[in-house]
């Protein structure tokens, strides 16, 4: 199965959505889809979708899906390396109206670039060729969640004494 979720940004990703229905129209994705489309517009007909999902329902997907596509917000993609697999990564851009700038790009790239494992997408026409040659790979990713709680509580303990 593959994941589509395009996050709870108020700005619609259209782009996205749309190349996934076509890919799945054409036939070239030929495996089950599920697109989670938020506030986008374009309404997919060739696959199922639901605006949002719960917290619990989004990580059974993470768990299930083959492959996940994200855009690129940094709590998405990096919740799908912190369950071991390797994201697609699209981020949205300004120049199509899906967000303020482009900071999705601009983190996305910072991150290949000190080699998390992780595919970015900067031209959508590149999408199919990324779906078409993935392979399962696992993540490297560790969480410093525990750590920074450690360190936190630590800091409201010594505050409060």
């Amino acid at each position: 199965m593959i994941f589509v979720t395009v996050g709870t940004h108020e700005q619609p990703f259209n782009r996205l959505i749309e190349q996934i229905d076509i890919l799945v129209e054409k036939k070239i994705i030929t495996e089950k889809v599920l697109i989670q489309v938020g506030y986008s517009t374009y309404i997919p007909k060739n696959v199922q979708y639901k605006r949002f999902f719960t917290y619990l329902e989004m990580q059974q997907l993470l768990e299930e899906a083959r492959i996940i596509i994200t855009h690129g917000g940094p709590a998405s993609f990096l919740s799908v390396l912190s369950q071991g697999k390797k994201p697609i990564v699209v981020p949205r851009l300004t120049k199509f109206g899906e967000h303020v700038n482009n900071h999705q790009l601009t983190f996305a790239r910072e991150l290949v670039l000190r080699n998390y494992n992780l595919t970015v997408i900067e031209n959508i026409e590149n999408l199919k060729e990324a779906v078409l040659s993935f392979t399962d790979e696992t993540s490297t990713y560790n969480s410093h969640n525990d750590k920074f709680m450690t360190q936190f509580i630590k800091i409201v303990d010594e505050l409060f004494r």
